[in-house]
């Protein structure tokens, strides 16, 4: 062979090895490492992201001194900010969110209604229904298992689970699903999880606030570790208008004397069939005490702090 074609032909197998894709044991095996047991000890809201348009937030306030307020299991802490703490008792959403479209904006305007009025909406966790992505964000506790070609994400409420399939690409034709179509893949220290197909149920919503989707929802999650310190900043700052709860009603608590990195989740959600645009949130995660809890989800009538739910009734048997 002659020496020119030697050295092209050498050029194109180096090049083409550096092009291909790197091993998935190899990739496993430089992945950060985000199992275990996380909490999100803070309700209602998603933190609002650091730029850009935000998610539905609660206009309803809390002002003044807490100290009396012990919602879940009797234990809650939190720090007044200018603008109050989120209501958890009353969870009215903000429909004058440029981010929804008129239709959108009407009903989280008509659940907040039923709110001020004592009544509760149903949700996808009191009515125990799948509550899909990125409702099901809103647990109080997590649990991701990270495997070889796929991640486990659990959540402890209702028992909900969801499967992320690694290095994947979605179907040509998704079939609608409860939690959706989800694929991942590592970008150094990032998972990035990108979901669709979420089927629309009885009580399809994506937060506290009965803001609805549609089909169309599309929702891209990165997780990645912080240190200690910088996952203090970021839940002081995301999280400074939510109430932060003690201990939960799943027994996850608060673990003062942790100083291990925190999780941070950053997700952005588009649905052009009820949004103006896509938009942001995020979530910090630290390590709780307590261990994994078994929650089951009873049909009730009325919320987790007691108030009657406003739930549909039918005026004749359906069959």
């Amino acid at each position: 062979m002659p020496k020119a074609n030697a050295c092209a032909r050498a050029t194109l197998i180096v090049a083409a090895v550096a092009a291909a894709p790197m091993p998935l044991s190899a990739q496993t095996a430089q992945a950060p490492d985000f199992s275990g047991i996380w909490g999100h000890l803070v309700f209602p809201d998603f933190a609002p992201p650091l730029e850009g348009p935000g998610p539905v937030t609660n206009l309803s306030r809390l002002r003044g001194n807490l100290s009396n307020v012990a919602p879940f299991n009797g234990s809650a802490t939190a720090a007044v900010s200018p603008n109050g703490i989120s209501n958890i008792g009353e969870l009215v959403g903000d429909y004058k969110n440029p981010i929804l479209k008129p239709e959108a904006a009407a009903i989280v305007k008509k659940q907040g209604d039923l709110e001020r009025q004592g009544s509760a909406h149903p949700t996808p966790a009191n009515q125990c229904w799948p509550g899909g992505v990125p409702f099901v964000l809103y647990n109080l506790g997590m649990q991701m298992i990270q495997q070889k070609d796929k991640i486990i994400i659990l959540y402890a409420h209702n028992n909900d689970v969801r499967h992320v399939r690694l290095n994947a690409q979605h179907p040509a034709r998704v079939v609608p699903s409860w939690f959706g179509d989800s694929i991942g893949h590592y970008e150094g220290d990032t998972l990035i999880v990108d979901t669709v197909g979420i089927k629309v149920g009885p009580f399809a919503m994506v937060d506290m606030y009965g803001t609805p989707h549609t089909e169309r929802l599309h929702v891209v999650e990165r997780y990645r570790l912080l240190p200690y310190e910088t996952a203090n900043e970021a839940e002081e700052l995301g999280d400074r208008d939510n109430f932060r709860i003690g201990v939960s009603d799943n027994g996850l608590a608060r673990n003062p004397a942790d100083r291990s990195p925190g999780l941070l989740l950053d997700f952005t959600v588009d649905d052009p069939g009820v949004f103006t645009t896509s938009w942001s949130a995020r979530i910090v995660y630290r390590r709780p005490l307590g261990s994994w809890p078994e929650l089951i989800c009873a049909d009730s009538t009325s919320d987790q702090v007691g108030r009657a739910l406003n739930i549909p009734k039918a005026d004749k048997p359906d069959f």
